[in-house]
């Protein structure tokens, strides 16, 4: 039986709201930017007892990024908050030059992240995001699981110093990880030990992965599975500590397997350890309008997926 209980369905977007709710109590520093979505991200309580400390800069993500680049100037904390498409693709340059390459401690904050955006289709659906952010220098990039995970990440972020990329996402998910954990930023945390494959996964396809792999225990398949949070800077050594013990790596992630975690495992093992991997993420390919658990299952983002990622990659050990 899995250890892991579901104590409630919950969105991730709520737990950063509840999180920055805290921030306006204890830290006089943290100010709000958000592009016209109070709402959907969940800062209403923020805005209400901290009206000074927030700046509707209104649909101007591009602006939106340089009045937070500015304020970290004077000693704020600036946490910029939108949509993922329009926080990271929309306004690129903005990030690269005015936050990223002079080291701007701004903290962007993005939710409806990948497929699970849902409804609303392909044009505010965003699957690049990780790969971006990623590659800007200097850039942390966190992508938690749960509603307590994105709180904790969220608290996290706003004592460490420097750029934060962080993803959460819309939909009601299972709600498993404690609600007194301590957010180690670059740490993967070991869900569950196993010997016979490594399961690493992020964000809303954690709680699949342990879900499959108390599947594949009924199939007398021992699954490790890791939730790597943080995928930049990627904790090399708890993965190469799992996958050496296994002998091979399944990543799974809300994101297109072209410049994600899945990625960053690869060639992490490529340099260190080679070691048969499989990837289950989405393929090249946009997304469309459906309810997110029709796109999840559509786009092969579930635990049925990772079940089926671990026999093929078994057989290539």
């Amino acid at each position: 039986m899995m250890k892991y209980t579901d104590q409630g369905k919950k969105d991730t977007r709520s737990g950063y709201g509840a999180a920055m709710t805290e921030l306006g109590r204890s830290h006089p520093n943290v100010v709000a930017l958000c592009a016209d979505l109070v709402g959907s991200l969940k800062i209403e309580d923020f805005i209400e007892e901290n009206p000074k400390r927030f700046f509707q800069t209104g649909i101007a993500e591009a602006n939106m990024m340089g009045i937070a680049a500015g304020l970290t100037i004077g000693g704020k904390i600036p946490f910029a908050s939108t949509f993922a498409n329009f926080a990271t693709g929309r306004v690129y340059d903005q990030i690269r030059q005015s936050i990223a390459y002079s080291n701007k401690n701004v903290k962007i904050c993005a939710s409806h992240a990948g497929l699970t955006l849902g409804e609303d289709g392909a044009t505010h659906q965003i699957l690049e995001d990780i790969g971006m952010m990623k590659m800007l220098p200097g850039m942390t990039v966190i992508n938690p699981c749960d509603y307590n995970q994105t709180k904790a990440a969220t608290l996290a972020i706003a004592d460490y110093e420097g750029p934060v990329y962080l993803r959460f996402g819309r939909p009601k998910v299972a709600n498993f990880t404690p609600v007194d954990q301590k957010f180690e930023i670059g740490k993967a945390v070991l869900l569950q030990e196993g010997t016979d494959v490594t399961i690493i996964a992020t964000g809303h396809l954690v709680w699949p992965a342990l879900i499959a792999a108390d599947n594949l225990k009924k199939q007398g398949i021992s699954a490790e599975v890791l939730n790597l949070h943080t995928i930049k800077p990627l904790d090399e050594a708890a993965v190469l500590k799992s996958v050496k013990k296994t002998g091979c790596v399944v990543t799974a992630e809300e994101h297109n397997f072209l410049g994600g975690l899945g990625e960053s495992i690869a060639r992490t093992l490529a340099v260190q350890h080679p070691t048969p991997q499989e990837f289950v993420a989405t393929q090249d390919t946009f997304g469309e309008s459906g309810t997110a658990d029709e796109l999840m299952d559509k786009y092969g983002l579930n635990n049925k997926a990772i079940e089926d990622a671990v026999v093929r990659v078994k057989n290539r050990k």
